[in-house]
């Protein structure tokens, strides 16, 4: 077989990013808010299992190394509330999901101008993960799109910004601001997980959008350009992706839908060099909208559940990647889970154990299909 190994991201096995939380760090973190640990004692916790996690994920054969997101409590808030002008609120979003689990967290505010501060965010973290493993390290991070619902809509049009179109500007200037400062650090792989793009799949709430009064299509334009503006001149030798799914939370999902609603502008249009997409049921339709990958752009087929704990067959993976590859080419295509194992600190619905056997799955597959994983 001819060989398609890649030797830079993505991977033809890669993953979203986020693991299970090891029982060792939850406790620790809880122990840090109540006041009884220190920063420095929940930081030697955090820092002893992601050099374990590092080490899982190179053991299982995968060339993208994460640090699971062990420092956060969820996959995009921690990140978000870093720069300047943003902030928590005393408010809650609530978004009901499929099993009639409510997410609950704290909403943002914006409370100044927003810019990426001179510190950083979360700089060290990508410090100490680079200097763990010889891998390729990865650095995940929300879409600047994921402001348009944790915000109040008012904060982009109140006293601090007249008008949203201000508001995009600043958060794309300081999206492309963290990438270059990633870039100066030695990153050379970042990727951007986006919810509120695949969101727009979902025939109900492209509706709710609607009745809001703001029209569906309009609102993939602004992402579009939020997304292109933070990709911006990125660093040379930085390959980012973006992760499109329908919600993930303690194993379950908050919209449904096939990409064909929002595949030819999205692929065509976000200036990224691949795009993570979720395919592991049917609540994310066929793959016919791969047929608008661009060429020289890779699309990274979520088959793999995160959600639940059977193993998936290689013999029907491999069977999906054939489906997959009638409308793109198998060179431009790679495999991973449909979304990470524990976007907050929670986790979905399946040990440690099982989900190390479908990391390894996506690498033993990715490897006969490809040639290398």
């Amino acid at each position: 077989m001819t060989s398609l190994a890649r030797g830079t991201p993505p991977f033809r096995a890669d993953h979203v990013g986020s693991l299970l939380r090891p029982r060792a760090v939850a406790e620790a973190r809880q122990a840090w808010k109540r006041g009884a640990l220190s920063a420095e004692a929940l930081r030697a916790v955090e820092d002893a299992a992601i050099r374990e996690v590092v080490a899982l994920q190179e053991s299982v054969g995968l060339r993208s190394i994460t640090d699971g997101e062990f420092r956060r409590d969820f996959w995009h808030l921690d990140f978000m509330w870093g720069f300047e002008g943003v902030r928590p609120s005393e408010e809650e979003f609530v978004i009901p999901f499929s099993g009639g689990q409510d997410f609950v967290a704290p909403a943002a505010t914006v409370a100044g101008t927003v810019r990426y501060p001179a510190g950083g965010i979360m700089r060290e973290h990508f410090k100490f993960l680079k200097a763990t493993t010889t891998r390729t390290a990865k650095f995940t991070m929300p879409a600047p799109t994921m402001f348009r619902h944790r915000l109040n809509p008012a904060a982009m049009t109140g006293t601090v910004y007249p008008d949203a179109a201000a508001f995009w500007a600043d958060i794309g200037a300081a999206y492309n601001a963290a990438l270059k400062d990633l870039g100066s650090l030695g990153c050379s792989y970042v990727q951007m997980d986006d919810v509120n793009s695949c969101v727009l799949c979902d025939q109900a709430m492209r509706a709710r959008i609607t009745e809001q009064g703001d029209d569906p299509d309009r609102v993939l334009d602004r992402y579009i350009g939020a997304l292109n503006a933070a990709t911006a001149g990125r660093p040379a030798g930085m390959t980012v992706t973006t992760h499109m799914c329908r919600g993930n939370f303690r194993s379950e999902h908050v919209g449904r839908g096939g990409y064909e609603a929002i595949a030819d502008k999205l692929l065509s249009q976000v200036d990224v060099d691949g795009f993570f997409m979720e395919y592991d049921d049917e609540r994310s339709g066929d793959f016919r909208p791969l047929r608008f990958l661009p060429k020289g752009k890779f699309a990274v087929l979520g088959i793999v559940t995160s959600k639940t704990p059977t193993l998936e067959s290689k013999d029907w993976l491999r069977r999906r990647i054939d489906e997959a590859a009638k409308h793109a080419p198998l060179e431009q295509l790679c495999l991973s889970p449909q979304c990470g194992f524990s976007s907050t600190h929670h986790g979905n619905n399946l040990t440690v154990d099982e989900q190390k056997r479908k990391l390894a799955l996506i690498v033993e597959v990715a490897d006969a299909v490809w040639g290398s994983a």
